[in-house]
């Protein structure tokens, strides 16, 4: 998702003018009563209920059937109430879909209550045909006959102008996220709500789980001087948000003196502490490298391998679960297990990807096994395995271009494991950042 350096490029007139990370709390929550747009569930036009209260948000009624809701499955409930009247863009991919697994645009496309005029695709593409860093480009959809467009790479008022173009008056989004900040979904929406806003346009969110569950939020938070397509805004690398919670983050502490008209529809049933295992709903691969939901749950950590000249597992059937590269042996697994980090066991792996890095080459490396979910922490384990893989493997380097310091944010985690930090202190070094991250965070959630 974040290999191409076409994500720094794309940076220019997206990041918002807000102040640094300290900075956060000076704007109140989007979905306190008075705060421009209306932020909330089907059903609550208008405020919105505190975090986790029943009714406005729907986001503490009891599980139906056993499992998740999704903001659309709300929207279709409500029979679209929120779109009446209006001309419809979605940004989707192949995760936009209901729990039978009919794809959204279908089902908005046949449904006369919507007017659905137009199909935005993401990196990747709609039909997610794409690889890392690339997009399907311009097209119509056969099934539905609709204009698809591309918006990767676009951003500010080139965006806007697509919008403009497609003449629509309402944005949705539903995209499925893995909550890591350099997965690019959740910076198509940001652009989105910057555009929207620019062009005139309302924006709809509907809402589905962090399939990582979104108890905490972990891992450094991104230093403005680093924003790119792989992180826009000051938010922790692992956010433990859903993307309705971001899209409120978004617009009440990013998007200034310009907030969009933002509703949020959120789910039903899903609670902070439950995986995606848990939900009921059927797993779609968000990209074509992230394959099952136990990929997303390494991948804030082992992503970070990206920014190394070792495979972070592309060009094998477990990306982000294996990484390696020529030369490595046995000693890695040793260094790392020897860590003592909570929820995850390194086996000893070989592995020979079929295209990316070392395409065609036996790699040795490891292979993450996590064994408690509750207790792992992905991106702890990823600087684990950075510091370790530094000092067992003479070969070990970072990518020419620090595309390291993008995906962690700074060059600090660069540098302190260079200098020879361990786990420990690295992850000291980010603990305030991500406290008062923590403390903004919290205003925004929408379920217990």
């Amino acid at each position: 998702m974040t290999l191409s350096r076409r994500g720094v490029l794309g940076l220019a007139g997206a990041v918002g003018s807000a102040g640094a990370m300290g900075a956060l709390g000076a704007a109140g929550p989007a979905g306190t009563a008075g705060a421009v747009g209306t932020v909330g569930a089907v059903g609550s036009a208008g405020a919105t209920a505190a975090p986790g209260a029943a009714g406005a948000t729907g986001a503490s009624a009891p599980r139906a059937a056993g499992r998740v809701r999704t903001g659309f499955e709300r929207l279709a409930a409500d029979g679209y109430a929120v779109l009446a009247g209006q001309k419809v863009g979605v940004v989707t991919n192949p995760t936009g879909i209901t729990p039978d697994a009919r794809h959204l645009v279908d089902v908005l496309h046949a449904d006369g209550r919507v007017d659905l005029v137009a199909v935005f695709g993401p990196e990747h593409g709609f039909r997610g045909t794409a690889q890392a860093g690339d997009s399907e480009g311009a097209s119509r959809d056969p099934a539905s006959g609709l204009p698809v467009y591309d918006t990767y790479d676009k951003s500010g008022q080139r965006l806007a102008d697509v919008f403009t173009a497609a003449g629509i008056d309402t944005v949705v989004f539903d995209i499925q996220d893995v909550g890591a900040r350099f997965y690019t979904y959740i910076w198509t929406l940001y652009d989105c709500m910057r555009a929207a806003a620019l062009a005139g346009k309302a924006v709809v969110v509907l809402d589905r789980p962090n399939p990582v569950g979104g108890r905490r939020a972990a891992g450094p938070v991104l230093e403005r001087p680093y924003a790119s397509f792989v992180g826009r805004e000051p938010i922790a690398l692992a956010h433990g948000m859903t993307a309705a919670e971001l899209a409120r983050l978004f617009n009440g502490e990013f998007l200034g003196a310009s907030p969009v008209r933002l509703t949020t529809v959120a789910m039903s049933g899903w609670r902070r502490g439950s995986f995606f295992g848990e939900t009921g709903l059927p797993w779609v691969p968000p990209s074509p490298n992230m394959p099952t939901p136990d990929t997303a749950l390494a991948y804030a950590g082992t992503c970070l391998f990206e920014g190394t000249n070792l495979s972070e597992g592309r060009g094998t059937t477990t990306p982000f679960e294996v990484l390696g590269a020529e030369g490595i042996d046995r000693r890695w697994a040793e260094a790392a297990n020897a860590l003592g980090l909570p929820g995850v066991w390194f086996r000893e792996a070989y592995f020979t990807p079929t295209f990316s890095k070392h395409m065609g080459k036996v790699c040795g490396g490891v292979r993450l096994i996590v064994h408690d979910r509750d207790a792992f922490d992905p991106v702890r384990a990823g600087v684990g395995l950075l510091v370790t893989a530094r000092r067992v493997w003479s070969g070990f380097g970072w990518r020419p271009d620090h595309w390291i310091d993008r995906l962690t944010g700074s060059d600090r985690v660069r540098k302190l494991i260079d200098a020879g930090a361990g786990v420990e202190e690295v992850a000291g070094d980010w603990a305030a950042g991500l406290a008062r991250f923590e403390a903004v965070r919290a205003r925004y959630l929408l379920y217990p």
